[in-house]
């Protein structure tokens, strides 16, 4: 078997996912703009939604885990009344309720009360989870439900904003990695005495990764590979202990509690380092090996 041509294209690109495209559609995209085969992102984004992608190129695919666990913050509107299939704006109708005029204030504290903070969430049908090596949309389009079990999950911010339309609630929702925001809007609608669906969600920020920062997929620069791990605390070495790096070597432990992101004396980012026993830091990722 012939092996796999090395990456010779490394970087992050910040995307705007424009509606209408599958995040798999922009990872092929930058794929032959790129004209690199290694190439992934962090926290899919459903075709009807826009915002912040974050997609890996080469060597930098290797450090998506520490992009994709950052929260996130969405904006989206809350059809009231309103059930579907989906839990969205993309599926069927399925039930209608009568539930009168919006009350913010009641509203709101629905949401202080039972959506915000750590709380349990069942995974619609519609995600990408899988089941017994199935994926979960792929079951829900052959018809198929299956028990979910509910997960943790945190709500840091659920802002009901306005009112914009009769029965439709302009929120702005800032959680944990793997929170649904289309089961939020649902859970909503049930406590309100009826049902709800989500429309026109927009995800404006992963961590540090902002929609300012972000680009469309046909123009959006590529980035260094260490902008994948800005946000952890750095390191720099001097030139004896970066070679240790290349190595995957266990070092002493760093100032503060880590992850590290663990650069050479010219830059270059080496590795990322976690916690390694009491006094210990050892390798997550090994970037620079001793032949590059």
């Amino acid at each position: 078997m012939a092996r796999r041509r090395p990456p010779t294209v490394h970087g992050v690109c910040i995307v705007d996912k424009p509606a209408g495209v599958t995040s798999h559609d922009v990872v092929q995209e930058l794929r032959r703009r790129l004209g690199e085969r290694r190439v992934g992102h962090a926290g899919t984004l459903d075709p009807d939604a826009t915002g912040v992608l974050v997609v890996a190129v080469g060597l930098a695919t290797r450090l998506l885990t520490f992009v994709s666990g950052q929260e996130k913050t969405y904006t989206a509107e809350i059809v009231l009344g309103v059930e579907t299939d989906t839990l969205d704006a993309a599926g069927s109708v399925t039930a209608r309720h009568d539930m009168g005029p919006v009350d913010l204030a009641e509203t709101r504290e629905v949401v202080a009360s039972n959506l915000t903070g750590e709380i349990m969430q069942v995974p619609p049908m519609v995600s990408a989870l899988r089941v017994d090596g199935r994926r979960l949309h792929e079951l829900a389009r052959e018809g198929i439900e299956v028990e979910r079990e509910a997960r943790p999950v945190t709500v840091h911010r659920f802002d009901v904003i306005d009112e914009v339309a009769p029965g439709v609630l302009s929120v702005s929702v800032t959680c944990s990695a793997g929170t649904y925001i289309r089961s939020l809007a649902s859970d909503l609608g049930r406590l309100l005495g009826g049902g709800a669906h989500l429309r026109n969600l927009r995800r404006t920020a992963i961590g540090s990764f902002t929609e300012d920062r972000a680009d469309g997929p046909e123009s959006c620069p590529l980035l260094p590979i260490a902008t994948a791990v800005e946000h952890l605390e750095a390191v720099s070495v001097d030139a004896d202990t970066a070679a240790r790096v290349r190595l995957g070597q266990v070092l002493e432990r760093f100032d503060g509690n880590g992850p590290w992101a663990v650069s050479g004396p010219d830059g270059e980012l080496l590795a990322v380092y976690e916690v390694f026993r009491d006094r210990g830091v050892k390798p997550a990722v090994v970037l620079a090996t001793g032949d590059r």
